[in-house]
């Protein structure tokens, strides 16, 4: 049987060698000191190196054998209560100074490794005591030197956005975090590009990889199958191609964007598309399957490249990037991590539609981009072609994300809360436009068919969505979306016919609003549960049915008097127009008004059980991804 010789650290068949077989570490090792020594240039190096990974393991196996041992025994174990303020002053100090020097690239990432593992040994990080000297010894300039120099940031970027968000979420309720007061005072442009580019880069490659799974799918077997027996299983097909979704760095731009105002600027800098070249590599090892993603792209298979700016080149930014992700995810919410995902998703679009400088560049009709979403696939519509996508300003896309939600989800496990997010940006935005003036040039008919679709489908499954859901609430929000159109309507559509079409859709649709008007005039004139929330839509409904009252027997006589039986929608107009002077309307307060968004006092439950998930995975996800020894050799036997 042939034997086995070492070639440039890797190992192939020779008849020739009679050497004795060694273990492929060792080979690793041996290879390494037949070059110079790394310690000549970092005296410590080899301490640095295995003293950190002996930290690693020992900080989770203590953690781990004493799970029921409150934080303060933990540290007495590790270090001696009465040693600890100095022994962790001494290892951040250390963890600092070699994140910042020039030096091994391999030592900052165990420095970020070891952080990383310091932070999530508890899967609640508030309960965990050790991270009070990591307060205290802030490494927080260190994280922002590595997102500002771009070497350091496409080595080390998404380990150090992943460890700043973690930090920032350490008690964030119950005392003064300084990461917390830090972030949202950062202003140095080179700093928050940093993080945004490292933010785009980590979504564009989901973004990637869903496109890949999707052609893979269209170009299969399946979509052989699908053709023939027609579109009964599309919905499967759908399943089959979700992309494990990323909360760890969606959870980094939810705090950049909810912290630091001066970050809103970075979503709306423009780049070419990021192009993203894969080299081939290893097959990785195998790893348990986790609920939520956090594993990063891996800077040996992924390289982010700017492409050349020419004509052909779609121009792109964070923004764009996250709308795409936000279009993918938000698909399936049937899983809980996906609806988790849906959620922070639709938060972030709620801080981000509630900013001023947000919407001014939002709404610019000078930024134009053509932003390609990706829609649920339906059995009765047309897969939209990219080329044939229109140039717009940007909150055409976050409408038509918004859209795109409202119908794909009317479902028997309705998702309540994301639709109620999701018409809060619509009127948020819609706010905007009210108080700028901006005559938004958009499709105002699918927003408003999408709407009357979802207070049908509320109406059709009333029974069922009541034993959970008060659905008063998310009908009164609708009912005066429409409000805000009917009153302010003439200060922001783009044209005098777009708001003739709004009475059109109302008047064309009156069945829907009068059932409505039914249903909750019967449940505000019970005694019941609902009595209150149902008298509030009906009060609501008033211009709505004024409209309807004032036109359809005016419609009725013109087609009696013409001889009609039904008219066209311009003749339906026709009638409209003529007779908008003698209509009445009743004045509503309020309807350009919101409560803004407020984390700690309604959303502070469900990023705690966000951030104990995020903990959860980065931990597990550290034990299959700590520095290996095939890095070390390709850092070191290149040393001449």
């Amino acid at each position: 049987m042939a034997q086995v010789e070492k070639r440039g650290g890797l190992l192939r068949k020779s008849s020739a060698s009679k050497k004795p077989l060694k273990e492929k570490v060792v080979l690793m090792y041996d290879e390494i000191f037949m070059t110079e020594d790394p310690s000549k240039c970092s005296p410590r190096f080899w301490e640095e190196l295995f003293l950190m990974k002996t930290l690693c393991a020992l900080i989770r196996g203590v953690h781990q054998k004493n799970k029921s041992t409150s934080g303060f025994d933990i540290i007495n174990m590790l270090m001696g209560f009465d040693k600890a303020e100095l022994c962790m002053k001494n290892l951040m100090e250390s963890l600092d100074s070699l994140l910042c020097a020039e030096g091994s690239e391999s030592l900052k990432s165990l420095c970020l490794k070891l952080l990383l593992c310091l932070v999530t040994v508890t899967d609640n990080i508030s309960q965990n005591t050790i991270l009070e000297y990591v307060m205290i010894n802030s490494i927080f300039e260190a994280i922002l030197q590595i997102l500002s120099h771009p070497p350091s940031r496409r080595e080390h970027g998404y380990d150090a956005v992943v460890l700043l968000a973690l930090l920032v979420n350490y008690r964030k309720y119950e005392s003064v975090n300084p990461y917390i007061v830090k972030l949202s005072i950062v202003d140095d442009e080179a700093t928050l590009n940093g993080m945004g580019l490292v933010i785009a880069q980590a979504l564009s490659e989901y973004n990637r990889q869903y496109k890949d799974k999707e052609e893979e799918h269209q170009s299969g077997f399946f979509s052989a199958l699908t053709n023939m027996v027609g579109s009964m299983f599309i919905a499967d097909a759908h399943e089959k191609i979700s992309v494990q979704t990323n909360e760890a760095i969606l959870l980094a731009l939810y705090e950049a964007v909810h912290l630091n105002r001066n970050f809103i600027t970075v979503l709306a800098q423009s780049h070419p598309e990021m192009g993203l070249v894969t080299t081939p590599v290893s097959p990785a090892p195998t790893t348990p399957a986790t609920p939520l993603g956090t594993t990063p792209p891996s800077s040996d298979v992924i390289s982010s490249v700017e492409l050349p700016l020419d004509a052909d080149v779609q121009t792109s930014n964070l923004l764009i990037t996250f709308l795409k992700y936000s279009s993918i995810v938000m698909q399936d919410t049937k899983d809980e991590h996906r609806l988790h995902s849906g959620k922070l998703c639709l938060i972030i679009l709620t801080c981000i539609a509630e900013d001023q400088y947000a919407n001014a560049f939002l709404h610019d009709d000078n930024m134009n981009f053509r932003v390609n979403l990706h829609r649920m696939p339906m059995r009765h519509r047309k897969k939209a072609a990219d080329k044939n996508l229109p140039c717009r300003p940007l909150v055409c896309a976050v409408l038509d994300l918004m859209v795109e939600f409202i119908v794909t989800h009317m479902m028997k496990e309705f998702p309540m809360d994301l639709y109620v997010r999701c018409i809060q940006v619509v009127h948020k935005l819609l706010c905007y436009q009210k108080k700028c003036r901006v005559r938004l040039h958009y499709t105002w008919r699918e927003l408003w068919s999408a709407l009357i679709n979802l207070l049908k489908f509320l109406m059709s499954n009333e029974t069922v969505l009541l034993a959970k859901h008060n659905i008063f609430t998310l009908a009164l929000m609708i009912v005066n979306l429409f409000n805000m159109f009917i009153t302010y309507g003439d200060t922001f559509l783009p044209t005098p016919s777009s708001y003739d079409e709004l009475y059109y859709e109302i008047i064309r649709m009156h069945q829907s609003f009068d059932n409505l008007y039914s249903m909750v005039l019967r449940l505000s004139t019970n005694a019941g549960q609902w009595k209150e929330a149902a008298s509030k839509v009906t009060h609501a409904l008033v211009n709505i049915r004024a409209i309807i009252n004032h036109f359809n027997p005016k419609i009725e006589s013109y087609a009696a008097v013409n001889h009609i039986s039904q008219l066209s929608e311009e003749q339906v107009l026709e009638v409209v127009r003529a007779n908008y002077d003698t209509l009445t309307l009743k004045l509503q307060d309020g309807l350009d008004q919101y409560e803004r968004y407020s984390e700690q006092h309604k959303e502070a439950a469900f990023f705690k059980e966000l951030v104990r998930s995020i903990s959860t995975n980065v931990r597990r996800n550290l034990a299959f991804h700590t520095l290996s020894q095939e890095v070390l050799l390709k850092e070191f036997s290149t040393i001449s």
